[in-house]
């Protein structure tokens, strides 16, 4: 009589390093990317995604000591990135912080941090979306004197009914996507230049009103507010992460991979803060509650022009679309690695014959990203994608942990310095951060994983690759974890719940 692996087994079961390296040449996904598109990937991810208007959400909570708190939240990524460098020079693989734990904490641990992930890209994906049509509005406004609706450009709780151009905006990059990997890196590759001269226009031109009375007072909300902010602003640095979403379509990806992400956050860390300190030091801190395309505004005031503020418009709506590109492009490769280890059904790993991408886990996105684009307002859909974002550093920073220690002669192109220190620290920033984040956030996180592992349980356990490739154990027949292969009477040793050590 054959015993099935127990529940426990079977939620801390880890999938087998070899298997990660056969399933990235199953022959899917094509190596198209190289190591500078893949770091104009991360910045692409990135810059955008908070620069362009978080600071109005940021700067009424902290005042001008949002400079602070921008340098904590880039000092917490630097700690993870470190991490994910290494961890993307061991597991060079798709799949981000999701193959990662699957490779050092287990199935449902992996299965709870690919939840986050679709959390952090579907939520952050939205909350760019509804960016995009503020400044789409401005931009229209200064060419044209023409403003689309309120109702048709502003989601329901923010004064409108429905975000028409942030659904357009995810239909627009899902129709690239499904085109082509190779094609949708090079448009992002020329709009990531738009956007870095877009800032270096802000930064050059914004110096010129820089006031440093508007520095005063520093801290206005003291240090609980520093601390907010930090936890609100680390929302723009979740495209580290989709760095590592790459690993099955990148050149030599054990090399690859760790130097896209620390270059990536060397030039985001610099270009962030620069805009910081000329935005808070151009206008008064007060000023930026509920200003719309605020650094637009910042730089109409200082020159008194509406050419530089229209440059600056046009480059923010151009540039955000890349911002909307990688993070569907991120999200899409999650889901199809979850498919290929049979998390999810079979139709997210199938790849296009054309394409070589996964068009059925594309269209999904957008479809998903483009319903909370419509109707979620933004203050919510950022909060959420940090805790989605904390949640997958976490893991990241303790699966370097498990791994130096399970896999120490595992090949590694970086090593995390100061290990293990970095780590260790990196966890306990996320944690700080984490315990920053609204009561509310915490509940609807709190529910997001309770839908996980009703999921899990009901389908994903049953139809994981590793249930399928797991032997039975035969307690009558064979003694001390042994299982009598199907070929005869010779047992072999098994060890579920050690499953995936190398």
């Amino acid at each position: 009589m054959s015993a099935r692996p127990t529940l426990r087994q079977q939620l801390f079961r880890r999938k087998p390093l070899h298997s990660f390296e056969s399933d990235a040449t199953d022959g899917g996904l094509r190596r198209t990317v190289g190591p500078f598109q893949l770091t104009m990937i991360g910045i692409g991810a990135t810059i955008g995604t908070g620069i362009f208007f978080l600071l109005s959400a940021a700067v009424p909570e902290a005042g001008p000591a949002v400079i602070v708190s921008l340098a904590i939240a880039a000092a917490a990524a630097a700690l993870t990135a470190l991490c994910y460098a290494e961890l993307a020079s061991a597991v060079p693989v798709s799949g981000s912080s999701y193959s990662y734990a699957y490779a050092t904490l287990g199935e449902f641990p992996a299965w709870a941090v690919g939840w986050c992930l679709l959390l952090e890209y579907a939520v952050s994906g939205a909350a760019i979306a509804v960016s995009w049509g503020q400044y789409l509005n401005d931009l229209t406004e200064r060419l044209f004197a023409f403003r689309m609706p309120e109702a048709l450009s502003a989601p329901p709780g923010a004064g409108g009914v429905v975000n028409l151009p942030g659904v357009v905006l995810v239909a627009l990059c899902c129709l690239l996507l499904v085109r082509g990997a190779k094609e949708s890196a090079l448009i992002n590759t020329v709009m990531v230049l738009v956007k870095l001269g877009v800032l270096a226009l802000f930064v050059v031109v914004g110096a010129t009103g820089f006031d440093s009375g508007n520095l005063q007072p520093f801290a206005p909300l003291g240090l609980a507010g520093i601390s907010t902010a930090a936890a609100t602003v680390f929302f723009a640095f979740i495209g580290l992460d989709a760095v590592s979403t790459a690993g099955d379509e990148v050149r030599d990806p054990r090399r690859t991979l760790p130097l896209a992400i620390v270059g990536a956050l060397v030039v985001v860390t610099t270009a962030y803060v620069l805009v910081a300190v000329v935005g808070v030091g151009a206008q008064p801190w007060t000023a930026f509650e509920g200003q719309e395309a605020g650094l637009s505004a910042i730089l109409a005031d200082i020159t008194g022009s509406g050419r530089p503020a229209v440059l600056l418009s046009a480059g923010a709506v151009l540039s955000i679309v890349s911002v909307t590109l990688v993070v569907l492009y991120g999200q899409s490769r999650i889901l199809y690695t979850m498919g290929r280890d049979g998390m999810l059904p079979a139709a997210f790993h199938r790849v296009g014959r054309r394409s070589g991408t996964p068009v059925f886990a594309t269209l999904l996105t957008g479809a998903f990203v483009a319903v909370l684009a419509a109707v979620f307002p933004l203050d919510l859909l950022t909060d959420l994608t940090s805790m989605g974002t904390l949640a997958a550093f976490t893991v990241v920073s303790l699966g370097v942990l498990i791994l130096r220690r399970t896999a120490p002669g595992l090949e590694r192109r970086f090593r995390v310095p100061g290990h293990p220190v970095i780590p260790v620290l990196s966890i306990l920033a996320c944690g700080w951060l984490m315990y920053e984040l609204p009561l509310g956030t915490y509940v609807l996180f709190g529910g997001w994983l309770a839908l996980s592992l009703a999921v899990y349980l009901l389908y994903s356990r049953k139809n994981s690759q590793l249930e399928a490739d797991a032997p039975t154990l035969e307690p009558a027949s064979c003694r001390n974890g042994k299982s009598r292969s199907s070929g005869g009477g010779v047992c072999r040793r098994i060890d579920v719940e050690s499953e995936g050590r190398p």
